[in-house]
């Protein structure tokens, strides 16, 4: 059904797309180069880049930034991504986005043309490189590089920072199991990348995973109950939803990527004190039951293990939710047909739980089960539309008629939420440009002068709405978070684009 069709928009809604011509849009969705838009989520990641730039560096707008990272503790932490639009390394996001990265190349890559399959497990290996340097040091993992409050109160290059570099770690006595399960679960998907063109690499990677596992597991807590920790990370990446599931998370990675038994062991003994019974409909950097439960399925429908069977029965239950012809209470939907959920950057929901929608049809797929919800029985093809609902809303098939990728269609927003790419290059302009001086670059109603291609924004409201306005970063704003999980939905709809 095309998502413009009379049986999916409110009436009210339709008259107001047919009486307005500034956002007329044909009933019909148009047919979108998947291929374009996948190439331009992985380009996004080389603006995000800290530390030193490679030669074959495509976002030439940017430069070296943040070289010194780390040498406030006498440590090298230079590199990984800046999370969003502004200049910190906030490691519980980050270990997420290259979770992301990685399990849609494990699942998706062989979807992916040759050049982006290898541009993707460069995004992967960018990240994981600084992970790894994160845990390479007896008795604590780094979490996180910059201190938000001094950065966020300066509209500043990422090459001119001059805000404190500051160096956050956990350790036995101030745990971060969440962070530390997280860069597990990062560290094993990316091995099964890495493991037949690199395996050296990806046997770095695996024993990297089960030292942070081990630690995550061992020293159990919250980063963000620690008051000096909290000072840092709060309220931006507060653990607000427990630890527990990383644990599981993590368990559930290495698990799929060594094979081993005790991982199993680990799931069937711990996973109800660590929440797995909660059927949580959320998927994302802070809660990852809904992801738990799609991936354990997976060795369940393959395998056939009984005893993992509970975790397919929170699967089909989630998967319901999506479904607006099933009889589940459903989660919310804009008029257009996006996936709504208040509280700001709300791309990174539709790209995360689109994501969700792919892997599991495919795993129901293989194993030719269906989904009961009731009133209706559910199979791959229903879940692989609804993914391709809102990918197709993404780059243009809403009532903005605008593509939500930076650089992808004709209309697109303009003015993002994104330091580096609102003020002028450092190649154009070399002169640095202090904290409080970018402040004219914020407040301009001009577009930015470097437009960071690939980067998909928060989105619009509930309304379907977007203002384009710099200042609103919970609508303007990107994050590699949004992005990571939509590289392997591209990656999918290329090969199959219906």
């Amino acid at each position: 059904m095309c998502p413009y069709s009379p049986a999916f928009l409110p009436f009210h809604f339709l008259l107001l797309i047919l009486l307005s011509s500034s956002i007329f849009l044909p009933l019909c969705a148009s047919t979108h180069d998947y291929h374009d838009a996948l190439t331009k989520s992985i380009l996004f990641f080389e603006g995000q880049r800290s530390g030193r730039l490679p030669p074959d560096q495509r976002a030439t707008w940017r430069g070296d930034s943040a070289v010194s990272d780390g040498s406030q503790a006498g440590v090298d932490l230079e590199g990984g991504y800046y999370d969003a639009g502004d200049n910190v390394k906030f490691g519980f996001p980050l270990a997420f986005t290259t979770t992301m990265l990685a399990w849609g190349v494990v699942e998706f890559g062989e979807s992916m043309p040759p050049d982006e399959l290898r541009n993707a497990e460069v995004a992967v290996r960018w990240a994981t490189d600084y992970l790894l340097k994160t845990i390479a040091h007896p008795g604590l993992i780094f979490v996180q590089v910059g201190d938000p409050i001094n950065d966020h109160n300066c509209w500043e290059r990422p090459e001119d920072m001059d805000t404190a570099r500051t160096v956050y770690n956990v350790t036995a006595d101030r745990p971060g199991s969440e962070v530390a399960g997280e860069t597990a679960a990062a560290l094993a998907a990316a091995s099964m990348v890495f493991k037949e063109t690199d395996t050296e690499y990806a046997d770095m990677l695996m024993a990297g995973a089960r030292k942070a596992f081990d630690f995550a597991d061992t020293y159990k807590g919250a980063y963000s109950d620690d008051p000096g920790l909290k000072a840092g990370v709060c309220p931006f990446y507060c653990d607000f939803d427990g630890y527990q599931d990383e644990l599981l998370w993590g368990a559930a990675w290495l698990r799929r990527a060594s094979e081993e038994d005790n991982y199993l062991e680990y799931i069937q003994n711990n996973g109800k004190t660590l929440g797995a019974e909660e059927n949580i409909n959320e998927f994302g950097w802070d809660n990852k039951h809904a992801g738990i439960n799609v991936l354990i399925s997976k060795e369940f429908l393959e395998g056939q293990v009984l005893s993992l069977e509970s975790y397919k029965g929170s699967a089909d239950s989630f998967m319901c939710t999506l479904v607006p012809e099933s009889t589940s209470s459903h989660i919310q939907y804009t008029p257009g047909g996006l996936i709504y959920k208040p509280g700001g950057s709300n791309m990174q929901h539709v790209t995360s739980i689109s994501f969700l929608l792919l892997a599991y049809a495919k795993y129901l797929s293989q194993s030719a089960m269906t989904v009961n919800c009731g009133n209706i029985t559910v199979g791959p093809t229903t879940l692989i539309s609804q993914a391709k609902k809102q990918v197709d809303y993404l780059l243009g098939d809403n009532p903005m008629n605008m593509s939500y990728m930076v650089g992808y269609g004709t209309r697109y927003p303009q003015r993002i939420h994104h330091r580096g790419s609102s003020l002028p290059s450092i190649s154009i302009h070399p002169q640095p440009i202090a904290c409080k001086d970018g402040s004219e670059y914020y407040t301009s109603p001009d577009p930015n002068p470097n437009p960071h291609i690939g980067a998909v924004v928060g989105g619009p409201g509930d309304d379907d709405v977007y203002k384009d306005d710099r200042a609103d970063f919970r609508t303007s704003e990107p994050t590699t978070y949004i992005n990571a999980p939509l590289v392997g939905v591209l990656g999918y709809f290329v090969a199959n684009p219906y």
